[in-house]
């Protein structure tokens, strides 16, 4: 026998390949026993579904097979034949059993239900249940999907720094990187921290976001894409926020904010098609268990033409609503997730695009209007959950974006590689951003963000 020669479970349940021997490995789910057989139920994460074993009495270690219990890890070769169960399909008529890795009695994963809540404190064992499989198999499928996308539209994928000397937003939410002794750092003659004696010879930290770098490259390689991970020191313990997340960030010269929605929406719409396509079955389960109307919302947003809106005749919707919202919708406000989710959900019943906001309300690099009050961003606006993704046309005035950068209190000398790219050679170019683990959240219908990563980092939560 090979190391390889295992069947996948899925291939036994979709192709049913009946009359012939196989071996699985994987690890058990459940075990029933009688005086002259044991039922083994055996999941290998290749799918959703299990396969049910029959190890009969006369095998020389069915004492030590009727005394296994769930979370055993097994190795079962046998031949393939069609059920005769009520359920139909196909079960495994075991040959041999060999036992690989034993589990305790107190294996935290039984059979009961069991909280999302716990399952995050083992993080470590969750992805054995059915739900983690679930979420895990489409998170790869969404991984897969992502870089068919642009690799089949041309786009060059640019591994993007991790660690960084620039704040990309502005925002000054950054986790530092030092190597520096934090009981005794260096001072300089005026009492500050020395680091140019750090590493790097200046303060650094982990990164907000590609999109920077991703610009110099996409103004030399046209159509570039970045899919890596990012970090906000945001002290935030909602739902829907994580401090190390997966950000796609895609940058293309020579297009405006219209051709980046167009962009954003397909990239959308094929995500979802994706899952649809190859993980229908996980997606069932996923909707039996959490959100009853998923499969029919990811087929709607699928197949829906997007409605496009300004950031104005937003707020002008919100404030003529026949609804009292818990925030009042003002212009200069950003929208909250319940006026995203009623123009969405309520007033147009489709995914929209807002456009053209605020300018004080969006990030220094995107392209100012005629208007002299918004900018040339856009934010794509989903059913069920609201904002999505987000994008703009990025300024490409060094004029412009020096004095908005200004008006910031930004340090111009810490970016001023970014302005060089509007001193030499600037065109028209724009891009936008969509947290992965956002969107995994979206097509899986599962409401914490902490459920769509492997190990969820967290205020006060860096375990495993």
């Amino acid at each position: 026998m090979t190391k390889n020669s295992a069947t996948p479970i899925q291939t036994l349940l979709s192709q049913e390949p009946v009359n012939q021997t196989h071996t699985i490995r994987g690890w058990i789910r459940s075990v029933r026993n009688s005086k002259k057989f044991s039922f083994l139920v055996v999941n290998d994460g290749s799918c959703q579904g299990s396969v049910q074993v029959i190890a009969d009495a006369t095998l020389v270690n069915y004492e030590a097979i009727a005394a296994m219990r769930i979370g055993f890890c097994v190795e079962i070769e046998g031949l393939l034949v069609v059920s005769g169960g009520r359920q139909g399909g196909v079960e495994l008529q075991a040959g041999k059993v060999d036992i690989l890795g034993e589990a305790p009695e107190d294996y935290p994963l039984q059979k009961k239900a069991t909280s999302l809540e716990f399952l995050r404190e083992i993080a470590h064992l969750r992805p054995r249940t059915n739900t983690f499989g679930a979420i895990f198999r489409v998170r790869n499928r969404l991984n897969y999907a992502t870089h068919q996308f642009f690799v089949d539209r041309g786009f060059v994928q640019l591994h993007s720094p991790i660690v960084t000397g620039a704040d990309a937003e502005g925002a000054g939410e950054m986790f530092q990187v030092t190597t520096l002794d934090l009981k005794n750092p260096p001072k300089t003659d005026k009492g500050e921290v020395d680091f140019t004696r750090d590493y790097f010879g200046h303060s650094s930290n982990l990164t907000v976001s590609g999109q920077l770098n991703a610009e110099a490259y996409a103004l030399a390689l046209g159509k570039v894409y970045t899919f890596g991970p990012t970090f906000r020191a945001e002290n935030s313990n909602t739902p829907r926020h994580l401090a190390e997340f997966w950000m796609v960030e895609p940058e293309v010269a020579f297009a405006d904010l219209e051709d980046i929605a167009q962009l954003a929406t397909d990239y959308l719409k094929y995500l979802i098609q994706s899952a649809l396509d190859h993980c229908r079955e996980d997606l069932l389960f996923l909707q039996s268990l959490y959100k009853d109307d998923l499969l029919e919302t990811l087929e709607h947003v699928a197949s829906s033409d997007f409605k496009k809106i300004s950031y104005t005749e937003a707020i002008e919707i919100l404030q003529k609503a026949d609804k009292k919202f818990e925030f009042a919708p003002d212009w200069g406000k950003d929208l909250q997730t319940e006026h995203e989710r009623y123009l969405t959900e309520t007033h147009f019943q489709l995914p929209v695009i807002v456009t053209d906001y605020p300018k004080d309300i969006k990030a220094f690099y995107m392209k100012q209007n005629p208007d002299k009050k918004t900018v040339g961003a856009m934010d794509i606006l989903v059913p069920g959950v609201g904002e999505i993704m987000g994008g703009s046309q990025r300024e490409e005035s060094l004029e412009k974006l020096t004095v908005r950068m200004e008006e910031m209190g930004m340090n111009l000398e810490e970016l001023s590689w970014y302005l060089d790219l509007r001193k030499y050679g600037s065109c028209t170019h724009a891009g936008f951003g969509l947290g992965f683990e956002r969107a995994v959240m979206y097509v899986t219908g599962m409401a914490n963000i902490r459920d769509v990563i492997a190990f969820p980092r967290t205020p006060n939560n860096c375990s495993f």
